[in-house]
């Protein structure tokens, strides 16, 4: 037995009208939402960008969805893989650059400060060896 969404009113079985206030009664149909949820997890790009930039938020999308959404997770999840992979592989780019450039631009920099007296350039030195 159902009632009306709108007014209560006690309905018959199969009626789409309730006949007290003559709302329309939409019956949800498990196949409907099957169909639904088919529709929503299409594996969409969307979510391993998301993914990508936000690993984190990935990471959960992944875990929530691997049982109800699997196309959104794997997404999301790898957007998520690629995301860490690319930033821990630019961090070790970074840390071998400055390793190699620092003697250089040290040099520079000791080369321009050559140009002024030598209290800005000890200053100047001095700043530099205190952030390294």
């Amino acid at each position: 037995m159902s009632y009306c969404r709108n007014c209560g009113a006690e309905l018959e079985e199969n009626t789409n009208f309730c006949s007290s206030c003559g709302a329309r009664q939409s019956v949800i149909d498990q196949t409907t939402v099957k169909e639904v949820n088919d529709l929503s997890d299409n594996g969409s790009a969307g979510w391993g960008v998301l993914g990508f930039f936000f690993p984190l938020v990935g990471l959960i999308l992944y875990l929530i969805w691997r049982e109800n959404r699997p196309k959104n997770a794997k997404s999301a999840g790898k957007g998520a893989l690629i995301g860490v992979i690319v930033s821990v592989v630019l961090s070790i780019i970074s840390t071998i650059i400055y390793i190699i450039f620092l003697p250089q631009i040290l040099e520079w920099i000791q080369e321009y400060a050559n140009g002024f007296d030598q209290t800005s350039t000890d200053a100047i030195i001095g700043m530099i060896h205190a952030l390294l």
